[in-house]
C-alpha cells in the first residue's frame, strides 16, 4: 500500500487522515457538521469520506488506529459523539455502526489550558474527556490496553497527574514509532508540544491564552523511513506557542521541517503575528521567530488551508496576509499553497507519499465501505511497547 494523506473540506476546521504503507491509519481532528450529515445539504459529506477510506475489524466494525485531538475546540471535534463509538468496545452496536478509536492521542495539557480560557467546553469535548479518564483508568487498573481501549497521553501534566503512566506516555521533545502497540518501521512522531507545565504563572498564563495545542511532526515513509515525508500539524497554536517553540528548537531546526505543513488556526494571521490584521492592514507586522518556526519547509513542499476561501479582505481566519508570508516561504523552496475552500467540486485534497516526495493524486470514485457480513481483518494489535524514548537521528 502506498502511504498517503487525506485533507477533508470542512470550512474553517479540521479533518486529516493519514495512511501509512502498512495499512495503520490516523485521524487528526474532526470537523462533521450537521449539513454534511444531510443528504440534502451543500457541504461534503465527510462522515462517508472517511467511512470510504476504513476498514473492518473480523467483529464488524469501521475503525480507525488512532485520533488524534490537537485541542478540544469544536471545530477540531465537532461530530465526535455522533459518529465515533465512545465506551467499551463489547458495547458497540452494529445498528448504529459508529467508527471505533483503536487508541486516542490526547493531551489532558492541553485540555486544563483550554478549560482555563474558554470555561466552557463544548459536548463533543467533553465526551472527548470523558472517554479518555475511561482508558486511562482501565491502564492504571490493568496495566495493559488492548484495541477500543488505548490511549497515549501526550505531555507530562502537572500535581503528579500523569505519573505511573510511563508505558502510554509521551514527553514532549520525545518521539514514538508505535500505533496501537506495534512498532511501525514506517511511521513515526515528534512531540513538539504542548509546552510542559510552567512554575512561573504569568508564563503558564500565556500558554493558555495563545491557544495551546498539539504540535506533532510526522514522517511518512514509502516503506522504511528513508526519505520520508513529513507533516506538521499545530492545531490552532498561536504566535506566542510558535515563537517558543523557535526557541526550543532554533539548535535543530531539522524538528520543525515539513513536506506538509497545515497552516495554523486555518491560516490565521494571529498564529504569525502579534498585531491585529484587520486594525492594522499592511503595517501589521510579522513575528520573527514565529515565522522561523513555521518556515522550516523542505524542497517543493506544500502549505495547506483547512479553511473557507481566502478572500481579499479584514476576515481572520483564513487571512489574506497569512497567505501571502506562507507563499513566500514557498517561494524560496518552489513549495505551493493550497487553501481546501478554494478547490472545486468536495472531494478532499489528497497526497501520496512517494520516493520522489509528496504528490497530489486524483481521486474519481469513493469506494463503499465493507458491509459488516464478511468485514475485512484489521491489523495486528501487536505487543505494547514504552514511549517517549530518546529522539532518533534525523533522515
Amino acid at each position: 500500500m502506498t502511504a498517503s494523506s487525506t485533507h477533508f473540506k470542512v470550512d474553517n476546521g479540521d479533518m486529516h487522515f493519514l495512511a501509512t504503507a502498512s495499512e495503520k491509519t490516523i485521524l487528526i481532528d474532526c470537523n462533521i457538521r450537521s449539513d454534511a450529515d444531510d443528504p440534502d445539504g451543500d457541504v461534503p459529506d465527510v462522515a462517508q469520506q472517511l467511512r470510504s477510506r476504513l476498514k473492518r475489524d473480523p467483529a464488524g466494525y469501521l475503525y480507525v488506529d488512532a485520533f488524534l485531538l490537537t485541542h478540544p475546540d469544536q471545530d477540531h471535534c465537532r461530530g465526535l459523539w455522533k459518529h465515533f463509538h465512545l465506551g467499551p468496545v463489547s458495547e458497540w452496536s452494529a445498528k448504529a455502526d459508529k467508527i471505533v478509536i483503536r487508541e486516542m492521542w490526547s493531551s489532558p495539557i492541553v485540555f486544563r489550558r483550554a478549560s482555563k480560557k474558554q470555561h466552557t467546553l463544548c459536548d463533543d469535548a467533553n465526551a472527548w474527556a470523558t472517554e479518555a479518564r475511561r482508558r486511562v483508568k482501565r491502564f492504571r487498573d490493568f496495566g495493559c490496553l488492548s484495541d477500543g481501549d488505548r490511549i497515549l497521553i501526550l505531555g507530562e501534566d502537572i500535581n503528579g497527574k500523569t505519573d505511573g503512566l510511563g508505558a502510554i506516555l509521551v514527553r514532549t521533545d520525545s518521539v514514538f514509532q508505535s500505533i496501537c502497540g506495534s512498532y511501525q518501521i514506517d511511521f513515526r512522531a515528534r512531540l513538539i508540544a504542548p509546552i510542559p507545565p510552567q512554575d512561573d504563572e504569568q508564563e503558564e498564563e500565556e500558554l493558555s491564552k495563545n491557544d495551546s495545542s498539539v504540535v506533532v511532526n510526522i514522517e511518512l515513509g514509502t516503506f522504511t523511513l528513508s526519505g520520508a515525508s513529513h507533516y506538521l500539524f499545530g492545531g490552532d497554536a498561536e504566535v506566542g506557542i510558535w515563537e517558543r517553540l523557535w526557541q526550543r528548537n532554533k539548535d535543530a531546526p531539522e524538528n520543525l521541517q515539513y513536506d506538509l505543513l497545515a497552516a495554523p488556526h486555518h491560516c490565521s494571521w494571529h498564529s504569525l503575528s502579534w498585531d491585529s490584521w484587520s486594525d492594522w492592514k499592511e503595517l501589521a507586522e510579522v513575528s520573527p521567530d514565529a515565522r522561523k518556526a513555521l518556515g522550516q519547509a523542505l524542497s517543493g513542499a506544500y502549505v495547506i488551508s483547512s479553511s473557507k476561501p481566502i478572500k481579499d479582505d479584514d476576515v481572520d481566519p483564513p487571512c489574506i496576509r497569512a497567505k501571502r508570508e506562507y507563499k513566500a516561504i514557498l517561494s524560496d523552496v518552489n513549495g505551493t499553497f493550497e487553501c481546501l475552500g478554494d478547490l472545486k467540486g468536495d472531494e478532499p485534497l489528497e497526497f501520496e507519499v512517494t520516493g520522489d516526495g509528496l504528490k497530489i493524486k486524483t481521486r474519481t470514485t469513493a469506494l463503499a465501505a465493507p458491509s459488516i457480513i464478511g468485514g475485512l481483518a484489521g491489523a495486528a494489535a501487536g505487543s505494547s511497547s514504552a514511549y517517549g524514548a530518546q529522539p532518533f537521528k534525523h533522515g
